[in-house]
């Protein structure tokens, strides 16, 4: 197989779902045989690495993801520079397709992540080429353009990371004929239960007798802070219902890293969130932290409960996350949160707007051994069966083998 995987997320920038699915997958195809090209924006200027079968382009063109645009009340990107980046990523592409003889090429979220105009020009290129071209759908199309570039255009098929966007893309008109549900999974190799607890105790300082209850979350979406949305706030809120019974609760809120454009909007999403830890009155009970993705497992491994009461979720990466390093979870009754935790068997689903029954579980969980080890044991058994990467991308490689073929 000779594949171009394209995404307007990078592991090098930023910490999200979207990314971790990135470095899964290069960590997949390292061990494959054929030949993988990853196109990824740059962190400054266009450079490339290669490395056994792998190449990555890093390029310019394709980091606007991560500028406002002045379309949208920003500073940053104009019509015209929209125009001119995507001319030049147009030509990029049909250079590389005819260099290196691509056989399919694999669009990351492309219908939310960039300017609608990107998706058409790796339309244009795919077409002219005669190489078919998929659309991996990671979040729920909102604006009625979101909509169209995912019905309108040539995709092959729309490969979707939970029957919850799935339902989403077909109720708002795909095709059912181009529309799978491929999940995302967690690399149970790096995520994985340790013997050793003391790393995110000894980090923060955190007293060995102290329960770790953890959030872990991005708090911008592009340049948007969304406390609310991610249920940050909710937990702040139920948190503080406990701390007047417990003495020995500390609540870790673990963030992800933002990328350096956004800086500014970092530090005042950052001074919000403080605010709302001042005002429930837990300042010296919260720790906020930023995390690199390879220090995660650590960070899961100290915890002794997981949650995140997100208003909504297309998939839930964390999750699967925290149940393969053995940690007991708290979700919401929604988006595909259901499709992963199973409701007194592997965690517990709350409504995502109660923070007087989240404290009621978190509670649950943290006095009850017996249902602690129960959906400890269902989560690793969750994961291993329905949700390990290796497996999920071994039938989602064969999925686009059979394609390839069916396209020779």
């Amino acid at each position: 197989m000779n594949i171009l995987f394209v995404s307007p997320n990078s592991p090098k920038i930023s910490v999200g779902g979207i990314e971790r699915y990135i470095q899964n997958l290069i960590k997949y195809c390292q061990r494959k045989q054929g030949k993988y090209h990853f196109l990824l924006p740059s962190n400054g200027k266009d450079h490339s690495t290669k490395k056994d079968n792998i190449t990555i382009y890093y390029k310019d063109f394709l980091s606007l993801s991560y500028k406002k645009r002045k379309t949208d009340g920003g500073k940053g990107t104009s019509q015209k520079e929209v125009q001119k980046k995507s001319e030049e990523f147009f030509k990029f592409l049909l250079d590389l397709f005819e260099s290196q003889k691509i056989e399919v090429v694999v669009a990351q979220n492309f219908h939310l992540g960039m300017p609608p105009a990107y998706s058409l020009v790796l339309n244009m290129a795919c077409f002219t080429a005669n190489i078919p071209v998929l659309l991996r759908v990671h979040s729920f199309a909102v604006k009625d353009i979101q909509k169209e570039v995912i019905n309108q255009l040539f995709w092959e098929k729309i490969s979707c990371v939970s029957k919850s966007v799935a339902g989403d893309c077909f109720q708002k008109g795909a095709s059912i004929n181009k529309i799978t549900t491929n999940y995302l999974g967690v690399d149970t190799k790096e995520f994985e239960r340790k013997s050793s607890i003391n790393w995110l105790r000894e980090r923060l300082d955190i007293p060995k007798e102290s329960r770790i209850i953890l959030c872990a979350s991005r708090i911008l979406l592009g340049y948007k802070e969304i406390l609310k949305e991610k249920g940050i706030i909710k937990s702040i809120e139920a948190f503080s219902k406990l701390t007047p019974r417990y003495d020995n609760l500390k609540l870790v809120i673990a963030i992800g890293t933002p990328p350096k454009r956004l800086k500014k909007e970092f530090e005042q999403a950052l001074e919000k969130l403080k605010g709302f830890i001042k005002l429930h009155n837990v300042e010296d009970k919260v720790i906020c932290k930023t995390f690199a993705l390879e220090q995660m497992p650590l960070v899961y491994n100290g915890a002794d409960v997981f949650v995140l009461p997100s208003e909504n979720e297309t998939f839930g990466q964390v999750y699967i996350e925290a149940m393969a390093c053995g940690v007991p979870v708290i979700g919401t009754k929604v988006g595909a949160v259901s499709e992963i935790i199973t409701n007194d068997y592997n965690g517990l689903l709350v409504r995502d707007n109660d923070a007087s029954v989240l404290a009621q579980k978190i509670e649950e969980i943290i006095n009850n051994n017996d249902l602690r080890e129960k959906f400890i044991k269902n989560g690793l058994k969750t994961v291993n069966k329905k949700f390990s990467s290796q497996k999920l991308f071994d039938s989602y490689f064969a999925y686009l083998e059979k394609l390839i073929r069916v396209e020779a």
